[in-house]
Parts: C-alpha cells; sequence; structure tokens
C-alpha cells in the first residue's frame, strides 16, 4: 500500500506543483493519476520513489514513511516504466532486462535466465534477446522496459505514461497486455496519463488531478463516470461519460438471432440481397458481404469470397461481454446489426441497437431499484 498524507512539493520560486495531496494506493491494485498538463501527476508519482523529494507531508510505504529510507534502498523496491522505455542504447534487449538483477548481486547467468522469461512474460519473442533497443518498434521497446521494472520482481511499480509513445492500435495491445502481466502477477501499481480512456480502461482507482496540484476526485472507475464530483471533473471525464459506463455493466447472454454466412474462399452468393457474415473454417466472423447491387463494379456474382471484398468496419460483442461493446458492434456495423461471437470467437448470431437499447433501460432499471 502506498499512502500520501498531506504531500506536497513547492519550488524555491513558490510554484506549487503538488498540494496537499491526500490518496491510497491499495496493494495489488492498479492507481491511476490523470489530468491535464501542469496538474502535478508525474511530480506525485516520481515523489513516490524520491526521485523529487516532497517539501511537505509524508508518503507511506505500508507501515514505513519512506523519507525514512536511503533512497536507493526505497527505489530497489520499485520498478519503474517511463514513455519512451528509457533502455540503454549500447546494451542487448536480454541485458538491459538484466540490469537491476546484476546490480543486486545475482550472478550473470541467473539475470540472464531471468531476463529470459520476462521477455516471454511480456509477449516478446526470446529470438530478439540479442538484438539492440533501435533494432525494435516503439510497442515492443515499451514492453522490454516493463520486463526490465518487473526484474528485480518489486511489489511496486510506477509508470509514467508507459504507453503514449506507440500507435493507437499498438498500445491497445500494450494496455490488454498489461492487464493480464497484472492478473497473473497482482502488483502495487501506480500509473500516470494525460488519456482518461485509458485511466478508466486500467484503474482500479482512477485520481483526477487539477491544474495546480490538487486532488479532483478519487473513485473506482464506473463511480467516477457515473458521479463526477464537480463540473471539473465532468468536464476532464468527457461529455460521452454515460455511453463509457456502459463498459462496466455487462448485458449478460445476447439473445443472438442465426445470419446466414458465406465462408472466405466459397463462390459468392448470387441473389444475396442483404448483407451476409463471412466466416473461416472456423466458424469466426472474418467480416460482411455486400449485398450484390453493392458489391464493387468488378467484382461478378459468383466471384470467390476474398478478404478484399469484404467489409471490416464492425467490431464483435463476445457473449457476456458489456453494453458498450454491444452497442457499439450495432453502430460499427454496416448492416446495423451486431455480430455475436462465443468465448472461442466463433459465430452465434447478431443483435440490433434496439434490442441493447432495451438491455440498457433493463440495467437501469434494476439499478435504480438497489438505490
Amino acid at each position: 500500500m502506498i499512502r500520501f498524507d498531506q504531500a506536497s512539493k513547492r519550488y524555491p520560486d513558490g510554484t506549487a506543483a503538488v498540494i496537499d495531496l491526500d490518496l491510497e494506493a491499495p496493494s495489488g491494485k492498479i492507481t491511476v493519476l490523470v489530468g491535464p498538463s501542469g496538474c502535478g501527476k508525474t511530480t506525485s508519482l516520481r515523489m513516490i520513489n524520491r526521485m523529487t523529494e516532497p517539501t511537505s507531508g509524508t508518503i507511506w510505504l505500508d507501515d514505513t514513511d519512506t523519507a525514512g529510507l536511503p533512497a536507493h534502498e526505497l527505489r530497489r523496491k520499485m520498478g519503474y516504466v517511463i514513455q519512451h522505455a528509457g533502455l540503454f542504447p549500447h546494451r542487448t534487449i536480454v541485458d538491459n532486462v538484466a540490469t537491476v538483477p546484476l546490480l543486486l548481486g545475482e550472478s550473470r547467468s541467473r539475470a540472464r535466465s531471468r531476463a529470459m522469461e520476462l521477455l516471454e512474460l511480456v509477449g516478446l519473442d526470446t529470438a530478439m534477446a540479442k538484438r539492440y533497443p533501435a533494432q525494435l518498434s516503439g510497442g515492443q521497446q515499451q514492453r522490454v522496459g516493463v520486463a526490465r521494472a518487473l526484474a528485480a520482481d518489486p511489489p511496486v511499480m510506477l509508470m509514467d505514461e508507459p504507453f503514449s509513445a506507440v500507435d493507437p492500435v499498438v498500445r491497445e495491445q500494450l494496455q490488454d497486455e498489461f492487464l493480464r502481466l497484472q492478473g497473473e502477477l497482482g502488483k502495487t501499481i501506480v500509473l500516470v496519463t494525460h488519456d482518461i480512456d485509458e485511466a478508466i480502461k486500467l484503474g482500479d482507482r482512477v485520481a483526477v488531478m487539477r491544474v495546480g496540484g490538487r486532488l479532483a476526485q478519487l473513485a473506482a472507475p464506473a463511480d467516477l463516470l457515473s458521479r463526477p464530483a464537480d463540473a471539473f471533473v465532468a468536464g476532464f471525464v468527457g461529455r460521452d461519460r454515460g455511453y463509457r459506463a456502459l463498459a462496466f455493466t455487462s448485458a449478460g447472454t445476447f439473445d443472438a438471432r442465426p445470419e446466414p454466412t458465406v465462408r472466405v474462399g466459397d463462390r459468392m452468393p448470387t441473389g444475396a440481397d442483404d448483407w451476409t457474415i463471412a466466416v473461416n473454417d472456423a466458424d469466426e466472423p472474418q467480416g460482411w458481404l455486400p449485398p450484390v447491387g453493392e458489391r464493387a463494379g468488378n467484382t461478378a456474382a459468383g466471384d470467390t469470397v476474398t478478404d478484399a471484398v469484404l467489409h471490416r468496419g464492425g467490431t464483435l460483442v463476445t457473449q457476456g461481454g458489456s453494453l458498450r461493446a454491444a452497442l457499439d458492434a450495432c453502430l460499427s456495423s454496416p448492416a446495423g446489426r451486431g455480430v455475436v461471437v462465443d468465448e472461442r470467437g466463433r459465430l452465434v448470431g447478431s443483435i440490433t441497437a434496439t434490442e441493447v437499447l432495451s438491455l440498457i433501460e433493463g440495467a437501469r432499471s434494476v439499478e435504480g431499484a438497489r438505490s
């Protein structure tokens, strides 16, 4: 557990980066600090491992005042991940990951063996171990940064904008991988981001900070979306917070209707006057095949169904998924029907936005009755 007790950081010129911060990051959970530029979130993070020394107040690590620990001893208890990974450019990937264990006195063979295990854990091919950072993509470098922070098996992880330097697709992949890792490892994590969507996705608790270094609200993501503390929090969370809050409500098992299908590689249906779901040999949806009248002019009836003729804009929702995922699947579908799959990704059928809205109304009625 990490606890800020009236912690502040003021600079000699009078600038206050953080003011009287009271905040608790529970053990084994992810606490996200989020807010606009200049709100003190990175300063708060750096005060935990004393890379920035607080000018007043106390920061506790479990029952220990961190000010009473030597800084190097404190930092050994904490992994640290920054925006651009911060890898040593002249060291191979395996040696980057092995750096901290070697500093702590582990043998070179044991440190490298552990590094190889961690590369696999964060989803990297161990064939990359002998490469240098410049030979890796930005997303791969971030994975190495996470592996290096885990190398000494610290109970605490501090992460400063760890996924912001990569493109949106890679960023989502890294977020998903990070949540998978946390599910296995159960670290106490404090993460800084400026992205409210990332904060809501990753955080068990989200701390919204104001410009000037004051805490505006600390809450679980669902509570933050449904009950913002004031106008500032409501504005920062965004006007579409009601839609995003649907991500925290399960739709249960969908009563999906069957859909006609065609397999990729088969002949196109010649008389189809509606959108048709194309599936692979494992019955996994691959996209929508347009009706005959909306197919490209050079696509004749009877041609083979290939990836090139499919509309891939729609998303999928898994049975038991959230109401947000279900509504998004409907709204993003060119056919106006959301595609439902089972836990193995196989086609179940479809639902409509009207049906999802009925589920939303039902969920609101249940919530209203509880309150």
